[in-house]
């Protein structure tokens, strides 16, 4: 299986990139791939901004990512209750490349705050909508409190309660 995982954020210290790498590393016999928000900066979207650049080749190059990977797992950074600007703009201009961006592709969606809220807020709003745009949702999980439940050190989940919540959520992408 080739898995496909991001954090849905562009902070180079991104505990949501940390999640979404350690999750794809619990996926037995996956060939990982990792991909940054860093490597698809593109302007911010507009209507405007799209009849001058057309379709920015970092987009259709996210898109093609997409296309390419048997699974996808994200993990939604919160900004203000909502999807980081990094993210929602990498998705608005993908999306008009095809609406169903996703491609049908079978999904875990993550999320992790530093508080005990887990970033709850954005992982529902990214649950509900991927439908939407071809996203086949497997299984969201919430995880509070990361630097209470995540060995930073050891890059692992040390909450045997969540991790299990993981594991079985991850275990819906086979």
């Amino acid at each position: 299986m080739k898995l496909l995982a991001f954090a849905a954020s562009s902070n180079s210290k991104s505990i949501n990139k940390q999640l979404a790498t350690y999750a794809a590393s619990l996926v037995p016999g996956a060939t990982v791939e990792i991909l940054d928000l860093n490597d698809y900066e593109i302007p911010l979207f507009s209507q405007d901004k799209e009849e001058l650049l057309g379709q920015p080749e970092a987009a259709k190059s996210f898109f093609a990512k997409l296309g390419q990977a048997d699974a996808i797992i994200i993990s939604f950074a919160e900004h203000n209750g909502s999807y980081t600007a990094a993210y929602k703009n990498l998705f608005d201009w993908t999306s008009r490349i095809e609406q169903k961006l996703f491609q049908n592709k079978p999904m875990v969606l993550l999320a992790t705050s530093p508080g005990p809220g887990g970033a709850n807020t954005v992982l529902t709003a990214a649950t509900g909508s991927a439908p939407y745009f071809a996203g086949d949702v497997k299984a969201s999980v919430s995880i509070p409190s990361f630097f209470d439940n995540f060995d930073s050190e050891k890059q692992e989940i040390s909450n045997p309660a969540i991790l299990d919540e993981l594991k079985s959520a991850l275990a819906q992408l086979s």
